[in-house]
């Protein structure tokens, strides 16, 4: 049975339980809008999606249709089924927080990920227990061959989504990324909502 289409409020957190063999559908609603995406094993909050794990184990910085995520224990947690963005997804930054905003130029405290999180999590009775490195859902971060990285605008479209298949219960936290002083959410620099939808 399909799920409800469920809101993430623009620079704002929302979270879901998704059981094992279930997919969950993360829509870019107006197309040009980060979500930071987070899944931790329902049974155990301490083991999570990890960016670190992952890499090693794709060997590449961006996923593709096919592609899993492991946890912290190495073990896959979510697939990628099916993509209809351009690809383009980062795995390298961490989540913003208040400091970020602070380093760059924001003297009072600013929307962010990371407090989104926890706020998402809270929602459904849960407490996250730290901030892993996110999945940044849409995110162009390109890079060079000497290691460089820029902040760029999403190349996607209105619409697009990416579904992901739970490899196992968990739970997924998403945050409609509140960045708008850098052009990652487009250059007019205005976060919108996004939607997901379990499957």
């Amino acid at each position: 049975m399909t799920g409800a289409i469920q809101t993430i409020p623009a620079r704002r957190g929302k979270a879901a339980r998704v059981a094992k063999g279930r997919s969950i559908k993360v829509i870019n609603t107006h197309g040009q809008q980060v979500v930071d995406t987070w899944a931790f094993n329902a049974e155990d909050l301490k083991e999570f999606m990890s960016m670190e794990h992952t890499r090693a184990f794709m060997l590449k910085l961006s996923p593709e249709v096919g592609d899993k995520f492991l946890t912290n224990k190495r073990r896959p947690i979510i697939t990628v089924v099916e993509d209809t963005s351009p690809g383009i997804h980062d795995t390298l930054l961490a989540a913003c927080d208040d400091y970020r905003y602070r380093l760059i130029g924001c003297n009072e405290y600013h929307d962010n990920c990371t407090d989104n999180l926890f706020a998402g999590m809270k929602e459904i009775g849960l407490d996250a227990p730290e901030v892993p490195s996110p999945l940044n859902l849409f995110m162009n971060i390109p890079w060079t061959k000497v290691g460089t990285l820029s902040f760029e605008a999403p190349y996607t479209r209105p619409g697009d989504y990416i579904v992901l298949r739970a490899e196992m219960d968990v739970v997924m936290a998403f945050s409609a990324c509140p960045q708008d002083m850098l052009p990652i959410n487009g250059r007019n620099n205005k976060p919108t909502e996004a939607h997901f939808q379990v499957i």
